[in-house]
């Protein structure tokens, strides 16, 4: 049995408080400015929040508000003027290019409007590709696997040429699952679409994201579609105007 001092060292021994989860990205005082022959271009001004692990966020505004500026600071794409990004504890503000290169493969999805796949690859090397550049020793099997959940099982040697739009944003969902990220970073992804196609990809894409658990940030000017998120930031002139969750939003 522990004697009096023993217990009276465990009484007095202060309890230390449970630590918030780390956060998917952290965004502090951020700001892009640009130099023009008339002066200098705000694009982005002091925006700040924090995302968490498996929300979905859609950003949304007007053309030329600082949307996809802001997406491409999120994922290390460009770097800002002023303030700081963290994603998953990683600081990409103090990284150079290199740095943020190796967070984006260990770390990150993409999905684009136009699609961006390699026209001289097919679809299954197309999503093998982001595999074999993490060095992955097996990277046709989750390809095959991925290609199939979207519906393409017999698309696979198919180029892009030969695809359709639907079918080449269903290869990039594929790739862009395929690492199994942390975050995805979609923009306008319906963007090249009709309207029936969009919304296929659209119920695909949640699916995805929910199955996977992934941290899903999604720009778009679509309403509709950002209200299948779970918060909508807005923007507005490059400042950051309004954040609010979704009522009964279905992702």
């Amino acid at each position: 049995m522990a004697d009096s001092t023993e217990l009276r060292a465990e009484v007095a021994r202060p309890k230390l408080a449970p630590q918030e989860p780390r956060p998917a990205l952290q965004v502090s005082a951020l700001g892009k400015r640009v130099p023009l022959p008339s002066g200098e271009l705000t694009i982005l001004q002091d925006v700040g929040f924090r995302i968490d692990h498996g929300d979905t966020v859609a950003i949304v505004g007007a053309s030329g508000s600082g949307k996809s500026t802001l997406l491409s600071l999120l994922a290390g794409l460009d770097s800002p003027s002023d303030g700081s990004v963290t994603l998953d504890g990683e600081a990409l503000s103090t990284m150079d290019e290199d740095g943020r290169a190796r967070v984006r493969g260990e770390k990150v999805g993409f999905v684009f409007q136009s699609f961006q796949l390699l026209p001289s690859l097919t679809a299954l090397e197309n999503v093998m590709l982001p595999l074999e550049l993490r060095g992955d020793a097996d990277a046709e099997t989750p390809a095959r696997q991925i290609l199939q959940k979207v519906g393409l099982a017999e698309r696979l040697g198919h180029y892009p040429r030969q695809l359709s739009g639907g079918e080449q944003q269903r290869v990039a969902l594929a790739r862009a699952f395929v690492t199994r990220p942390s975050l995805l970073f979609a923009d306008e992804p319906t963007g090249n679409l009709d309207t029936h196609t969009g919304q296929a990809i659209i119920e695909l894409l949640f699916a995805l994201n929910a199955e996977a658990g992934t941290t899903l940030v999604l720009v778009t000017h679509d309403e509709h579609l950002a209200g299948r998120c779970g918060r909508i930031l807005r923007l507005d002139s490059g400042a950051l105007v309004d954040d609010a969750p979704v009522e009964g939003a279905a992702a």
